[in-house]
């Protein structure tokens, strides 16, 4: 190292806001070099005219630091530099430290969020360390840092054990306070990035944080569960830092000890002197975006990609976006519909532990019976393009559904000419004191994405708890665990609500001809139970809408050698617009654009008269729907020479998590703790007929079918077990909602 002192090692802290200017002004005050590099004029200039300003209180102490602007900057190599910018100021800053880092220097990431494999993408893990900070500052006016308190600093490797670096590291940053080495940082920022986004929500309004976060508890609550199930799922060991205790925020706590916590929690942010966060400053006083919307962006991808739920945290990110334009809108108001989004349902009226262990113990006794069902309707043959199969297949459904529940109130077969026909059959409330008469619609489908004859080469099998067989995961296996469900009731003489079972022929390939029947039918349901296979066990609250869109570009042909620049070449402008079309998407926003099928041209010496594209777009929200469908119809050529033309449609539209669907969702994992197992929740990118019944405004829980796995290929398999739990689980749901 590169030492401008003998006694203490030099530091380059780029970045000099709340925290870089904190850490800057310790270290100096410590006797360590610092340079401060930032890309605020005014800021560099105060710090120049009267150094680097800590207000603590009434009292103000200034250090010299040497300052400058990054185009300033013209000094030798950055050995220990300390990353403190904005997240999405990472990449620019350290495409800036890069060329003039040490071949022995290393970058320090004391920011907010996850910047390490981003900094380790750009000058390697080997000179990457990582740190987690929580330090309440402010920056108050160019040059003076205001101390918020006392906070935290863990520093580690990332990846790797605490190395001698990093031993060095926090021996000269306890100048600032309680510095220490940890293997766990990533733990760290999880648990921060939990804590932070309880501090994001309060940046709604404008009130004190621990104010509000004791007001609004359930909210807060429901933010921190949300991202701590995707650390979960990533295998990262939460730590608890300051008065923040992780634990109890986790899915399922305790609410005694949730409620321990926060109080705690807002004990201890009243006895800081900074009462609003940085985020609230951002918005109300500097009147510039906020850095939380990058920060969280990995998080709602990577949940995304694990099927789980960020509603809450997509609310509050959609609430500071419309902030950023418009910070005279905070309102408590704002806060008060993210409580509803999380309100949890009165559980006063569930079933007896004694009822769902009733029920559990019965389809356990009928287990056998199930599979025997299961195998004799996979063996109906059900292909979606094969009308005569799929007549055969109802036919042997109404059989089977007289055989296990008798005749129902009512049936209608509603015709469908080029697919199979629809079933509806009602059956009558048994038992059920509750007010509310409307029905449970009971929705699935009997078409499978297997030809005709695969069952010749492939047929139903069973393996100790493991079943394999074309359909029996997608989705045959879930319509015998709703038949077998409301058997049980019926048997045993519990209580349940009427129940309309709604079963269509086409699904697979769209439900273009009966999706319009299905919402029908379902009309006015209190709930639609949709039998699809589950998530890896997970129910489905949430599903992306589909857009099938075709771009065609029509140009002009010409000999390519002859006469190259007579033609307008449609393949080099549909080039162009993939281009464009990609830019589209919006990970964070949940929007996915793919570009499978290309084609055009007829030879390699014609310029291209005709080329095409074939596009699948999903989104997570309408509003994202309604962007797209603006920004296709306002597509134009590059070259005014070709014609663009953009054919297709929204195939599904958007199923998004309303409060009621939370609510149902609730009581489905209520109902799964009295029958002995944990129930969660996913977002996923499939569609099925819940989102055109979740369009309609009716209520859906998805998902609630088969646990396996392999929809659609030869591993398709469900399992015997979760054919028991899911049946029981449909159930006592129906139970619980005869007596709601």
């Amino acid at each position: 190292m590169n030492d401008q002192s003998p006694e203490r090692a030099a530091y380059t802290v780029v970045g000099a806001g709340a925290i870089g200017g904190t850490l800057a002004h310790a270290l100096s005050r410590r006797g360590h070099p610092v340079t401060v590099i930032d890309t605020d004029r005014a800021h560099v200039d105060a710090i120049r005219a009267h150094g680097l300003v800590v207000a603590r209180g009434d009292k103000r102490t200034s250090v010299p630091v040497r300052a400058a602007t990054p185009e300033e900057y013209d000094a030798g190599p950055l050995d220990r530099v300390l990353l403190a910018v904005k997240a999405q100021a990472t990449r620019s800053a350290v495409e800036w430290i890069a060329p003039r880092l040490a071949p022995d220097g290393y970058v320090v990431s004391v920011q907010n969020g996850f910047n390490e494999d981003l900094i380790a993408s750009l000058v390697g893990p080997e000179r990457t360390v990582a740190a987690f900070v929580n330090i309440f500052a402010d920056v108050v006016e160019p040059g003076v840092v205001q101390d918020g308190g006392a906070g935290a600093l863990v520093i580690g490797e990332w990846g790797a054990p605490v190395s001698d670096r990093v031993r060095d590291l926090v021996a000269d940053l306890q100048s600032w306070g309680p510095a220490r080495a940890d293997d766990n940082v990533e733990g760290h920022l999880w648990a921060k990035a939990g804590f932070g986004a309880m501090l994001a929500a309060t940046a709604l309004t404008d009130a004190p944080m621990a104010d509000l976060i004791d007001r609004h508890r359930p909210s807060m609550a429901g933010l921190a569960e949300e991202i701590f199930a995707v650390a979960e799922r990533r295998g990262v060991t939460l730590e608890a830092f300051d008065a923040f205790d992780p634990e109890p925020f986790r899915h399922g706590a305790v609410p005694a000890a949730r409620d321990t916590a926060f109080d705690r929690l807002t004990a201890w942010l009243r006895t800081q002197t900074k009462d609003r966060s940085g985020i609230w400053r951002d918005l109300a006083v500097r009147h510039r975006p906020v850095e939380v919307t990058t920060h969280y962006a990995d998080v709602i991808t990577q949940a995304a990609g694990e099927g789980l739920p960020t509603i809450r945290l997509r609310a509050v990110l959609d609430g500071l976006r419309e902030l950023e334009c418009a910070p005279h809108t905070m309102s408590e108001a704002r806060l008060d519909a993210l409580d509803r989004l999380v309100q949890q349902p009165d559980h006063s009226q569930l079933p007896a532990r004694s009822q769902a262990a009733a029920v559990q113990r019965w389809l356990d006794d009928h287990r056998e019976e199930m599979v025997t069902d299961l195998a004799a309707y996979t063996a109906q043959g059900s292909s979606s393009d094969d009308l005569d199969a799929l007549t055969d297949c109802l036919a042997w459904l109404r059989d089977w559904l007289d055989r296990r529940l008798g005749t129902p109130e009512d049936e209608e077969i509603l015709p469908r000419a080029d697919a199979g026909d629809i079933l509806v059959r009602r059956y009558p409330v048994r038992g059920a004191t509750t007010a509310d008469s409307r029905a449970v619609t009971l929705v699935g489908h009997y078409d499978t994405v297997w030809p005709t004859g695969t069952l010749d080469t492939w047929p139903f099998r069973r393996e100790h708890d493991r079943i394999t067989g074309p359909g029996v995961f997608d989705m045959k296996a879930g319509l015998v665990q709703a038949v077998w469900a409301l058997r049980a009731l019926d048997e045993l003489g519990l209580p349940r609500p009427a129940c309309t079972l709604v079963l269509n022929g086409d699904e697979e390939t769209g439900s273009h001809a009966s999706h319009e029947a299905v919402v029908e039918a379902a009309a006015g349901s209190r709930l639609a139970m949709v039998f699809e296979a589950a998530a890896d066990g997970s129910i489905k609250t949430a599903r992306k809408g589909v857009g099938l869109f075709t771009l065609t570009v029509t140009g002009t042909e010409a000999h390519a050698g002859l006469d190259p620049t007579a033609g307008a070449s449609a393949v080099d402008e549909l080039a162009q617009q993939i281009l464009h079309v990609n830019r589209l998407r919006d990970h964070e926003a949940g929007t996915s654009v793919n570009v499978g099928v290309i084609e055009g041209g007829t030879r390699s010496n014609v310029t291209a008269g005709r080329a095409r594209a074939h596009l699948d777009i999903r989104v997570a929200s309408d509003a994202e729907r309604q962007r797209i469908t603006r920004a296709l119809a306002g597509l134009r050529p590059a070259d005014t020479r070709t014609r663009l033309e953009v054919t297709g449609d929204w195939n599904r539209p958007v199923f998004e998590r309303s409060a009621q669907v939370a609510e149902f969702a609730d009581l489905a994992s209520a109902c799964a703790e009295l029958l002995g197992f944990g129930l969660s929740e996913a977002s996923v990118g499939g569609a099925s007929d819940g989102n055109f019944l979740a369009a309609a405004g009716i209520p859906v829980l998805d998902g609630i079918g088969a646990v396996g796995s392999g929809a659609h290929a030869r591993s398709e398999n469900t399992s015997v077990s979760g054919m028991v739990e899911r049946a029981a689980l449909a159930a006592t749901v129906l139970v619980a909602l005869a007596g709601r």
